[in-house]
């Protein structure tokens, strides 16, 4: 066997070399005998036909490997037909004389003629004639030059079909061109042609807009020069091209003093260093922040001043030049809108303090913060005492004037990382961060600061033309790590401000669960208040006023809440949560016209048409400006002299403004009702307001009675009373007489009259019978 079977068919030399054998094989057999010749030629042909056998594989062997080459070369005829017969652009072989030698099947369809018809024809008949002069640059820039050659010109079908092409020729051998034809060495050219109509199309109906711009681009400057915002154009390079009024009355720039400038110069400093980083990064990568989105940022005026913009730069192909046109809007008033909304949002509009939503924002931030450090957190919760009357007898104004000082004094109080907020009215929240990790010393530091609040708050206050003294009641509530919501705390807090003023007001108090309860009780009860008006439930009762001779001389009415459910209330439960409330307006309204209703039954009897009648008014009602007439109305309506009506104030009636309230006071004298100072002694009235006043009567307060045989300074004190009153022309009466000896000591100072459990205690007009005479 052959040892490679890969060799070509045997050589010439081979076969001669195997003949010439087989001959000397024949040839030594005639010399010998028949056996001999026998043996010697089966040896021959023995490797004779060894031979043949292995020619024989090797020439079906080379048979195979045949077959595989045509069929490779079958396969590639194919690739080509299809890459070069069927590609997306034209071939064409183009002689040195201009005629097609060859053309796929695409130039073909391009040309719109079958291809052996192209063959031998010339190229520049499919030329436009316009465009001749273009194909012969081509032709002659080819020859010239050994690199490819292009051009754009438009070609014409048989069928007369114009279609603009993108022509590429390169120049080559014809052996390099036509391999199958060698030896002939002539140059030829190679074309490659692209169908760019579509593109041309395009171009054209872009020029025609850039034209159409460019003749508007006066009309447009002038626009531009009318519109609100700024226009300034710039050129790649950064400089500005256009710079209308708008952006020169914004930026404070004349137009001359900005063309030809980099428009950096109207930029701050930080971005004027890096504006040219900028530009030069997107004119390499296309990527930018600003191209095509608006954007906040800030400028720079010729003085140096900085300003909010808002900017949108778009890119423009400006004849092949690459041109930005940035829209320039002033940001400085919707800026400042802005501001306001979240100030209006976030900040009380008076003292410009937190309101409610920022606290409950920041409250939820201090839970988180004191749950992840350790340390306590305390909430308080200022209202100020009285604050209604204040406003119900000087006006809002000057109830405003008084929020603002209070929630300045209190800054003062707290320290730079808490938090003051005004919920509303006269309530302000402290909320205090980073106390203590132990709850004790966390109290005592709360404790401290609410005692701070507390002494500069009570101060004096100037309020325009007036003086006044107020006092906050405070509730404070520590937290840590509080599962509870901060609504809890906040309602929390409210208790314990509650309890403050249940302890006399002008304090602080830590919250008390049980005062819980009492806060629950305290809204039904306010509920039940309101339903109670409206279903009449309250009635008056009278508790009779004996005069210095023994005999009745009239009595004050005293209101009651009849309760379906608890009874008969006294007014103490009842009387501070309708002035708390508001409702004591109304319900003082009921009181004055069953009073008049009463006086009015009294003197239709002989015994009691005599009889005076006190009624209790509360520093809210006698701030109204329409009071006096109200007065005057309930009288008019019973037909009742007002001379038997008697007015009894308190003496927070006399904290306000002093000249309305004795304007009120002498019109009500001068219309006949008697006006008489309750609970004397227990307030803050001095005697240069008394003075003034036109009153007839000063009430002893209880008090001062209830010990006056037992305590030399409460005798002393009524002693006082008595004497003022007297030298003041006014007649004094004492509450609250129990029993004989304090009668007996009262008359020996010269009390005028009495008024006690002693006579009588507050009793329905009907049990009247029997204490002085019928009562109705």
């Amino acid at each position: 066997m052959p040892q490679n079977s890969d060799q070509s068919q045997p050589s010439d030399e081979h076969r001669q070399d195997l003949r010439q054998r087989a001959e000397s094989a024949v040839a030594d057999q005639i010399g010998t005998s028949p056996v001999e010749q026998a043996a010697l030629s089966a040896q021959a042909w023995a490797e004779l036909v060894h031979e043949l056998r292995v020619h024989q594989i090797e020439l079906e062997m080379q048979n195979d490997e045949l077959r595989q080459s045509e069929q490779a070369l079958a396969a590639v005829r194919e690739n080509y037909f299809e890459l070069y017969e069927l590609a997306p652009v034209g071939y064409c072989t183009v002689s040195e004389s201009g005629l097609i030698l060859q053309a796929n099947l695409s130039a073909a369809k391009l040309l719109g003629s079958e291809r052996n018809k192209l063959l031998k024809q010339p190229m520049s008949k499919f030329i436009l004639a316009a465009d001749q002069d273009v194909f012969y640059r081509l032709r002659r820039a080819l020859r010239d030059h050994s690199g490819p050659q292009m051009a754009e010109l438009r070609m014409v079908s048989s069928a007369g079909t114009e279609t603009w092409v993108a022509m590429t020729a390169t120049a080559v051998q014809e052996d390099e061109a036509q391999p199958e034809r060698r030896r002939s060495g002539r140059a030829v050219m190679r074309v490659v042609m692209s169908d760019i109509s579509q593109r041309k199309l395009a171009e054209q109906a872009l020029e025609g807009s850039r034209q159409s711009l460019l003749q508007a681009a006066h009309h447009t400057q002038t626009i531009l020069d009318h519109v609100g915002d700024a226009v300034v154009t710039i050129s790649a390079t950064g400089l500005v091209e256009t710079f209308n009024k708008a952006a020169a009355l914004m930026f404070g720039y004349a137009e001359s003093e900005v063309l030809g400038r980099n428009i950096k110069l109207l930029m701050p400093e930080l971005h004027r260093s890096l504006h040219d980083h900028y530009l030069s990064n997107y004119l390499a990568t296309g990527r930018t922040h600003v191209i095509s989105a608006p954007r906040d940022l800030e400028a720079s005026r010729k003085d140096g001043s900085e300003f909010p913009i808002r900017l949108t730069v778009s890119e423009v192909d400006s004849g092949g030049r690459r041109i930005f046109i940035g829209l320039v809007r002033d940001m400085t008033q919707d800026r400042r809108q802005l501001e306001e909304v979240h100030r209006l949002a976030f900040y009380d509009p008076l003292t410009g303090l937190p309101n409610r939503r920022l606290l409950m924002d920041r409250l939820k931030q201090a839970l988180i913060n004191s749950a992840r450090s350790g340390a306590h957190g305390s909430l308080m919760f200022l209202d100020l005492d009285h604050f209604k009357q204040l406003n119900d007898s000087l006006g809002h104004d000057v109830g405003d004037l008084l929020l603002t000082q209070v929630a300045g004094r209190i800054q003062t109080c707290v320290r730079e990382c808490d938090s003051l907020a005004r919920l509303g009215g006269d309530e302000f929240v402290i909320l205090l961060e980073g106390l203590s990790v132990e709850a004790t010393e966390a109290a005592a530091e709360a404790e401290e600061i609410a005692g701070k609040i507390l002494k500069a708050l009570r101060e004096p206050y100037r309020l325009g033309p007036h003086d006044y003294t107020s006092t906050p009641s405070i509730g404070i509530v520590l937290f840590l790590d509080s599962l509870d919501p901060v609504e809890t705390l906040l309602k929390r807090a409210d208790v314990a401000m509650y309890q403050a003023k249940a302890a006399g007001r002008n304090a602080a108090r830590f919250f008390d669960p049980a005062m819980q309860a009492a806060a629950f009780a305290h809204a039904e009860l306010e509920k039940e208040l309101r339903q109670g008006l409206i279903e009449h439930e309250f009635v008056l009762h009278y508790q009779i006023q004996v005069g210095g001779d023994g005999h009745t001389h009239g009595a004050e009415a005293l209101v009651r809440w009849n309760h379906p459910r608890l009874g008969l209330v006294q007014p103490s439960q009842f009387i501070p949560l309708a002035e708390e409330t508001g409702m004591i307006l109304p319900l003082g309204q009921w009181v004055l016209e069953a009073a008049c209703a009463q006086l009015l039954a009294w003197s239709k009897k002989p015994a009691t048409a005599h009889w005076t009648l006190a009624v209790n008014v509360s520093a809210c009602q006698f701030a109204k400006p329409d009071f006096v007439a109200t007065v005057a109305a309930a009288l008019a309506n019973c037909g009742v002299q007002p001379n038997r009506l008697k007015l009894e104030l308190t003496e927070s009636t006399l904290v306000g403004d002093v000249v309305d309230l004795i304007a009120k006071m002498a019109a009500l004298k001068a219309f006949g009702v008697g006006l008489s100072l309750d609970d004397f002694g227990t307030g803050f009235s001095s005697l240069s307001q008394l003075k003034r006043l036109p009153l007839e009567q000063l009430k002893i307060d209880q008090s001062f009675v209830r010990d006056v045989l037992t305590n030399p300074s409460d005798a002393m004190i009524a002693r006082t009373i008595l004497a003022l009153g007297h030298n003041l022309g006014l007649t004094v009466v004492a509450e609250g007489v129990e029993t004989a000896g304090q009668h007996d000591l009262l008359a020996d100072m010269g009390c005028d009259a009495f008024q006690g459990f002693y006579f009588s205690r507050p009793v329905p007009p009907e049990q009247l019978m029997g204490l002085g005479t019928a009562a109705d």
